[in-house]
């Protein structure tokens, strides 16, 4: 459970969150976010999460803070359902998940790049997820990018 909430984590959200690299900020900030498409991005066949980066970057859209991903989960409580539509397939996105573009924590492939947040049957989860930096994002894949 993430704490002060009812949210469920995966092991890879509760290895990012016990990380001694996992920090939040020690003052009170606000951050104005932007939910993205790699199709919005101008990737209609997908892409590596470099290139999603890149591009968010020429966009003027910043990486978000590791700590946005436990806070968002705690307040974006209306997240549609993810079990509708197209099935998961492993080494992809879940269906309606939407993954928070930040920094990695560590280069190792088999270390937790970041969180994304997923409502499965009404059950709200924060979970982490790898993925290596041949993996190619679908362009119907999504996620939240800071704006300044």
């Amino acid at each position: 459970m993430v704490s002060g909430g009812s949210s469920s984590l995966n092991k890879f959200g509760e290895t990012l969150l016990r990380d001694e690299r996992f920090t939040t900020s020690e003052t009170k900030y606000s951050l104005k976010t932007v939910e993205l498409s790699v199709k919005d991005l101008g990737f209609p066949k997908g892409t590596t999460m470099s290139q999603i980066f890149r591009q968010a970057g020429e966009l003027g859209l910043n990486l978000c803070p590791l700590e946005l991903g436990p806070y968002l989960r705690l307040i974006y409580l209306d997240q549609p359902e993810s079990d509708k539509g197209r099935d998961s397939q492993e080494g992809h996105a879940p269906a309606g998940s939407i993954t928070i573009a930040s920094e990695r924590v560590s280069a190792d492939d088999e270390f937790p790049k970041g969180f994304y947040l997923r409502n499965i049957k009404g059950e709200l989860w924060l979970r982490g997820y790898i993925a290596d930096d041949l993996h190619v994002w679908n362009s119907y894949d999504r996620f939240i990018f800071g704006e300044t």
